[in-house]
């Protein structure tokens, strides 16, 4: 899971496997898998940052050994 704020600032936590893509309209807009979408106060590329760490923390970072 990764943490991300709602535009008001609340915390709350996400599984980023289920995002499905993620928009810049300019807020940023997490498309899940279920079709929900999710409005969050991080920029697109520090919640793909964010993403990109958790997947290295589980050893999932997409490189064949």
């Amino acid at each position: 899971m990764i943490q991300l704020s709602k535009l008001n600032g609340e915390v709350f936590w996400i599984n980023p496997h289920l995002i499905e893509f993620i928009e810049a309209t300019p807020d940023t807009v997490l498309i899940m898998v279920s079709g929900k979408h999710v409005l969050v106060k991080e920029p697109v590329q520090e919640v793909i940052d964010r993403i990109i760490a958790y997947r290295k923390k589980l050893g999932v970072n997409g490189q064949e050994e």
